[in-house]
């Protein structure tokens, strides 16, 4: 094989590399980490044994020496090989005289995803070779030294973002996983919006960044909290599910701004867009109201959005809790698409039975016909009369498909919202785009119910958001004589269908605080003595919000979980398949806890084996 016939059959195999660097996240990691400036370079560069990444080099390095550190993407017949790091890929040509005979030999040696260093001259492409779909494309690099500084053995799944693996293989061994560029993409996307938050709280609006504790004890209502033994007999620690007590005090204490991106913990399984220990912007203001909270998120969110994702336009819209039930059936609605539907007969038969296996709703359905006359199992039922009043009552025009439920207000507005969403499922798996992905629609949702009935006990109350949101103050009076009917200061932040923030006005009156758990809630008010003391020595008014760091991240890089945007993330069921956590620990180990396990009697069984 002649040496340019061999570049004109890696420049063939590499194109698959090459789309792969088309995608919208190589383009972003591209752009964003170019050559801009000789300091940008200087940064990258700078403390480290190499002269370049492997995504700057350009024509204009034409000529230079240069080296690089990387891994090898692909290697062919010791003729070429493609070298990758966190910025690019660049093609290194191995040179085939006899006077580098062992760089030929140390490089073709080299397994894939070996770690090499190289160096060498950067030439242009032959003609007919450039890349256009690589940034680095235009140019390679002629090899004169190479070092393989450790080898790799044979992986479970190649470094590539086209090849498919499983979502267990790729956790389980989340140190390769971590080499792809969609990974890279999402970390520094996430780094990036990290930095320039941190920037506009702190530098711009006087925010200071506090760490709080994360040994704590247990928080009256909302999740199931982790717990954490300690050497005092039957005493145990609680890792907070937010910092919504330390950042209240902080109030009281004067701070006046505070914000953190903090660690939280829930022990309540995970769903695609929970972890059992997740990140959020936590933020508390004092002498501030709901307005104020929601001009500054929209301001950091203004500052700190991508410009490949377009500008957002300010201030959001807002929607009352009510009417994104009655209107959605949801209160976190997903406004990128209307209430237009092309239904197939099969398509109701679906909707009807997952509304009987989900909720145990019955759900009919009505279709008005150009002739206006109505298609539905309801029409044998009704007369002409009923007919003409239930089309002027839904206001429904020819070909419109209505869906009908029955039962208790918020119930059936919950199984309509989830059968909107179906139909949106149904139509876009035939090709109807309805939820356009390079489309952000913010909402915020407020005026919210300040206590919900609980489901297992209807005749008693809990929090809608948690016990120290204060009451709308149009409906304060209420609280004491139907805190069912009363609103809460509580507002949502929406993205397209998920809420990605969440916060309220709190309760600063030790009294009220009290009346809420005691009387209202039911909960014994001494677990929380330290607050209610806090509350009487000068608590200023106050108020916050926490943004979902995982789940708005996981929206902007359009990945399908947040587990994609994480770097070391849990599963499904809340373990971590790399290093198989939890896990067991002994007896002795257990001791100085005063904690003995009581293994269930087949377990047992077992561990006696």
């Amino acid at each position: 094989m002649s040496f340019r016939h061999g570049l004109r059959l890696l420049y063939s195999q590499l194109s698959v590399f090459s789309r792969e660097l088309n995608r919208p996240w190589c383009r972003y990691i591209s752009s964003s980490l170019a050559l801009s400036s000789e300091k940008r370079a200087t940064d990258f560069n700078s403390l480290v044994a190499r002269t370049n990444t492997c995504g700057e080099l350009r024509s204009a390095h034409v000529g230079q020496e240069v080296t690089l550190c990387g891994w090898i993407q692909y290697q062919r017949q010791g003729l070429f090989l493609v070298l990758r790091d966190f910025q690019g890929l660049t093609q290194i040509i191995i040179p085939q005289d006899e006077a580098h005979s062992h760089v030929k030999k140390v490089l073709y040696d080299a397994p894939v995803e070996s770690v090499v260093r190289v160096t060498g001259t950067v030439t242009s492409r032959p003609p007919g070779q450039k890349n256009p779909r690589m940034p680095t494309g235009d140019i390679e690099v002629k090899v004169k030294t190479a070092e393989v500084l450790n080898s790799c053995k044979k992986l479970p799944f190649e470094i590539k973002d086209f090849i498919k693996k499983s979502e267990a293989l790729r956790m389980q061994y989340r140190y390769l996983d971590l080499r792809s560029f969609q990974m890279q993409h999402n970390l520094r996307l996430r780094s990036q919006m990290v930095m320039k938050m941190r920037e506009y709280l702190c530098n711009l609006h006087g925010f200071v960044d506090v760490e709080t504790p994360t040994l704590f004890k247990r928080t009256p209502g909302g999740a199931k909290e982790f717990v954490v033994p300690s050497r005092e007999p039957g005493k145990f620690y609680c890792l907070p599910q937010s910092p919504q007590q330390f950042k209240q005090l902080l109030m009281i204490g004067g701070l006046d701004r505070y914000f953190q991106v903090a660690r939280c913990y829930r022990d309540e399984g995970s769903k695609p867009d929970r972890q059992p220990e997740f990140t959020q912007i936590d933020i508390e203001m004092s002498f501030v109201d709901q307005a104020g909270i929601q001009r500054l998120i929209e301001g950091l969110l203004q500052y700190s959005w991508p410009n490949e994702r377009g500008p957002i336009t300010t201030p959001f819209p807002s929607m009352s809790y009510a009417e994104a039930l009655a209107e959605y059936g949801t209160d976190k609605p997903d406004t990128r698409f209307g209430m237009k539907r092309h239904l197939q007969n099969k398509d109701f038969e679906a909707l009807k039975e997952s509304a009987k296996s989900q909720f145990n709703q019955e759900v009919l359905h009505l279709i008005l016909k150009p002739d206006e006359s109505l298609k539905s199992p309801l029409s044998k039922f009704l007369s002409e009369e009923q007919q003409s009043e239930l089309i002027q009552a839904l206001k429904v025009q020819a070909d419109d498909v209505v869906l009908l439920a029955a039962g208790e207000h918020e119930k059936v507005c919950l199984v309509l919202g989830n059968m909107r969403l179906e139909s949106a499922n149904l139509l876009e798996l035939r090709g109807l785009v309805l939820r356009d992905p390079t489309a952000f629609h913010f909402l915020w949702v407020v005026d919210f119910p300040l206590f919900l009935h609980k489901e297992e006990n209807p005749a008693e109350l809990e929090s809608a958001h948690h016990p120290f949101t204060a009451p709308h103050p149009s409906d304060t009076s209420l609280l004491y004589s139907e805190p069912a009917k009363i609103r809460s200061q509580h507002y949502d932040l929406v993205l397209n269908g998920s809420e990605i923030g969440g916060g309220s006005i709190r309760i600063h009156n030790a009294e009220q605080q009290r009346f809420v758990l005691e009387t209202v809630l039911k909960e014994d008010p001494e677990l929380l003595s330290h607050l209610l003391e806090a509350l009487k020595c000068g608590a200023p008014p106050h108020g916050g919000i926490a943004l979902g760091l995982d789940r708005l991240i996981c929206l902007v890089a359009g990945a399908p979980s947040i587990r994609d945007v994480i770097a070391f993330p849990k599963s499904f069921k809340g373990r971590d398949l790399m290093s198989n956590a939890p896990d067991y620990i002994t007896p002795e180990e257990l001791e100085p806890y005063h904690i003995q396990v009581a293994w269930p009697a087949a377990e047992a069984e077992a561990n006696k084996n």
